[in-house]
């Protein structure tokens, strides 16, 4: 494996600024790029036999859990029922 962390274990909530860095679905980041900041990447857990994750899905992964850690800070949390007319 290229990678050293799993996402899930980086504390985001520490950090001031947080810049993430996602390579091709197809090949991830380049290998020149991952040498210099090998002990800062991560890698989403996937199973085995699965090749990659949409791109969009993984940002998405990785940008939801950032803000968990900050506690889904200036984001609403209560939302409402819509009642639904049949006809």
């Amino acid at each position: 494996s290229k990678e050293t962390h799993n996402y899930a274990d980086i504390n985001f909530g520490d950090m001031d600024e947080v810049f993430v860095l996602f390579g091709k679905e197809t090949k991830g980041l380049p290998e020149d790029v991952m040498k210099q900041y090998l002990d800062k990447t991560a890698r989403i857990p996937m199973l085995d036999g699965i090749r990659c994750l949409n791109l969009s899905n993984s940002v998405a992964i990785v940008a939801y859990e950032a803000l968990r850690q900050h506690g889904f800070e200036s984001m609403s949390l209560l939302g409402e029922l819509h009642k639904l007319h049949w006809k």
